[in-house]
């Protein structure tokens, strides 16, 4: 049986620069531009300032992350790579510092850990999840590692694979304290689409409000069956939450928000945002 691979567009498209690891992985540079607030003031001399007083964007300074990933992998362990949606969840989390200021963060599908390190610049707490494969829980400890003079948060990297929902009772209750879930980029697959909607139904089954950001790219393909052109697993995902919109608060949020990532920003990209409905 031939084994097909994929390669993230982020590779292709930005021509990072990377070194190559002894286990075949590569390491690569993003570069990201700091908001205003991450500037430190004694580096403020220098910069211009606009007419409202804010620092010229073109400007500012700029930070690197360093991360660890594949270059290509079959369909199955797509988050040893990363991917646009990250990116973008990336940028929604330096837009809206007081969102997550001080916050406990959960991410599920955390692939290679980058918004999860990206939401460390401000949250109290990150627990970054995923499924234990490939070693993916020891790349993202060494991803954080590697990034650790931007960290601000505690961090916890736990194992969580959303076809296997019978979690311990110690183990539910940690991964339930947090009040906003984050997930990029984990609708591919159908069997792992319907399980990422059973974790959230899950995890939003709380007398606590929780937010969850989701962000996700419009996959486009041509049927023959229909002569039409459909973005299947986008589809799926929705007719998937509509069944719980009884109980869950959905909202699109505008991707119009600032750029601090280079990567291109296609108007298939998608945010969406949900909340629990509390009972009264």
């Amino acid at each position: 049986m031939t084994l097909y691979t994929v390669t993230s567009e982020i590779f292709t498209e930005n021509k990072n620069s990377y070194i190559k690891c002894k286990n075949d992985n590569v390491i690569s540079s993003f570069i990201f531009k700091y908001p205003s607030y991450m500037i430190k003031p004694e580096c403020l001399n220098g910069l211009t300032r606009d007419n409202d007083d804010d620092i010229n964007i073109d400007r500012q300074q700029e930070g690197k992350l360093l991360i660890e990933h594949h270059i290509s992998t079959e369909l199955q362990y797509v988050g040893l790579q990363v991917w646009r949606g990250a990116l973008l969840l990336a940028d929604y989390i330096l837009s809206n510092p007081d969102l997550f200021r001080d916050k406990v963060v959960l991410e599920l599908g955390a692939g290679v850990g980058l918004t999860s390190i990206v939401a460390s610049f401000l949250a109290k707490e990150v627990i970054c999840t995923d499924i234990d494969v490939k070693g993916i829980l020891k790349l993202i400890h060494r991803n954080f590692m590697r990034n650790k003079a931007y960290i601000k948060s505690k961090v916890d990297i736990k194992g969580l694979d959303f076809l296997n929902l019978k979690w311990p009772t110690f183990y539910k209750k940690i991964i339930d304290e947090p009040a906003i879930i984050l997930a990029a980029d984990v609708i591919y697959d159908e069997t792992v689409t319907k399980g990422f909607v059973q974790t959230l139904t899950e995890l939003l089954n709380s007398n606590v409000q929780k937010v969850v950001y989701i962000t996700l790219e419009k996959r486009y393909v041509f049927t023959t069956a229909n002569m039409e052109t459909t973005a299947p697993m986008y589809e799926e995902f929705l007719d998937l939450v509509k069944v719980k919109q009884f109980n869950w608060h959905v909202e699109y949020i505008k991707i119009d928000f600032p750029q601090y990532f280079k990567y291109n920003r296609l108007e298939q990209m998608v945010l969406i945002k949900i909340k629990n409905k509390l009972s009264k």
